[in-house]
């Protein structure tokens, strides 16, 4: 979530995926429909995202017999542990990171999906990794169903192809060379804004993850998150310094450093889209489409273009995306209703109502990209189809006092002045002691 503009060969249509209200065979089992089952999922998702979820199960529930009662609430965290605590779970909690399971895996709350679904045959589908992020002491404990690819930069179209400017990088330094050659230009290379309310230092946290990502790869990432290397390990702190060419760098990024933390991050883009653009690319998650000028999505094509944020030459050999996504897990195993609306909700049968309204995206490599609703959509979707690896969010895997807490308002004080030293020594101190996580 890897091609850049343009370059969507590979990506046809699959013979088995699902159009809209169809491959539901396989996922029925048509002699456990009475018509009377119910299943209850809680997730964090409401308003167009609730009805673009709903209408695509529609046909499940119509096939099935079972009705799917579906609650949206935005402060899912605490609802979820409140629910489960008082013995009232539902059937399915939709997690919007897969580290918030880990709590009620050590309860014994949720179940192994081994249990209810056939665990080769959705990983042979799934990209490489996803089922890897929500495993806990050997066993997995969620399935993906929704992706988010979070290694994209966007830029505008028509202006970048009436300047003539290249259509993708091949590494991070040649992005540079073009980001130095604009500024000599009279240019300001990127957009970018990080305010967020209580959240603000999010995007900071993104950036910080895609730069090690590329400079030091995969398995170094995998051992920050679980903190098998400290935060101030020196492949860390290179991830800052390699970003503070961007973020801290005179004339890199519209405003300075003090805009960054005043605009909005659903802001940020809107300066690239003037007449005359005032910068030219942001790397944001696929989900900032949403945040653009109504008059730009609806005309996504002609007006915006990609690519994926590209290899660090001398970093890792590779070509990784940044990812995140929504995971299902179940809590009442021994519910046959529950298990078999699972196996629809984690495959690749699954979404195509959703994906053409926009703004969701399958993790299944065998979707059926088509019903995507334009082709910007499908050059996302491709850079964690046809990735070399992919690696989760780390704040959304880190103890939630790190990646939701420290990790945010030491970036905020980073790109505000403070050293890339002083910040990732900060953040090493806040690490929780083993156990210390689980207590609060």
């Amino acid at each position: 979530m890897t091609l850049a503009v343009g370059a969507t060969g590979c990506l046809q249509p699959s013979n088995g995926g699902a159009g809209a209200g169809a491959g539901l065979e396989g996922y029925v089992d048509n002699a456990q429909a009475d018509g009377d089952g119910e299943v209850t999922v809680l997730g964090a998702f409401g308003g167009t995202e609730q009805e673009a979820f709903e209408a695509s199960i529609k046909a499940f529930e119509d096939e099935s017999g079972i009705d799917v009662k579906y609650t949206a609430d935005q402060d899912f965290t605490t609802t979820i542990k409140t629910r489960v605590g008082s013995g009232d779970s539902p059937d399915i909690g939709l997690f919007p990171q897969p580290g918030g399971i880990a709590e009620f895996v050590e309860d014994g709350a949720v179940q192994p999906i081994d249990t209810f679904l056939d665990y080769d045959n959705l990983d042979r589908t799934l990209v490489p990794g996803f089922l890897d992020f929500a495993r806990f002491d050997g066993r997995v404990y969620a399935a993906p169903m929704r992706m988010a690819v979070k290694s994209v930069v966007y830029y505008p179209k028509p202006e970048w192809e009436a300047a003539g400017y290249p259509k993708e990088f091949d590494t991070y330094q040649d992005l540079m060379e073009f980001s130095d050659q604009l500024i000599a230009d009279g240019e300001t290379p990127w957009c970018m804004g990080w305010e967020s309310d209580q959240a603000t230092g999010w995007v900071g946290t993104d950036w910080i993850e895609q730069m090690l990502l590329v400079t030091a790869g995969p398995d170094v990432y995998d051992d920050w998150v679980s903190h098998e290397i400290p935060f101030n390990d020196p492949q860390v702190v290179k991830a800052f310094d390699v970003f503070g060419e961007i973020a801290k760098a005179d004339g890199m990024v519209l405003g300075g450093s003090q805009r960054i933390l005043n605009t909005p991050f659903a802001e940020a883009a809107f300066p690239m889209f003037e007449a005359k653009p005032e910068c030219w690319m942001e790397r944001q998650g696929n989900f900032g489409i949403g945040f653009f000028p109504a008059e730009v999505q609806e005309d996504l094509d002609n007006r915006v273009g990609v690519f994926k944020f590209p290899r660090y030459e001398g970093g890792y050999d590779g070509d990784p995306t940044l990812v995140g996504g929504d995971y299902a897990a179940v809590f009442n195993g021994n519910d046959e209703d529950a298990a078999e609306f699972m196996r629809f909700l984690t495959s690749d049968a699954f979404g195509a109502e959703w994906a053409q309204a926009g703004g969701w995206l399958s993790p299944h490599t065998t979707f059926d990209v088509s019903n995507y609703p334009n082709e910007t959509t499908r050059q996302i979707a491709a850079m964690a189809y046809e990735a070399s690896a992919t690696s989760y969010d780390a704040s959304d895997l880190m103890p939630k006092t790190v990646g939701s807490g420290t990790f945010w308002t030491e970036m905020v004080k980073w790109i505000d002045g403070a050293s890339t030293q002083a910040t990732t020594d900060a953040l090493e101190d806040s690490w929780p002691a083993s156990g210390e996580e689980s207590e609060q």
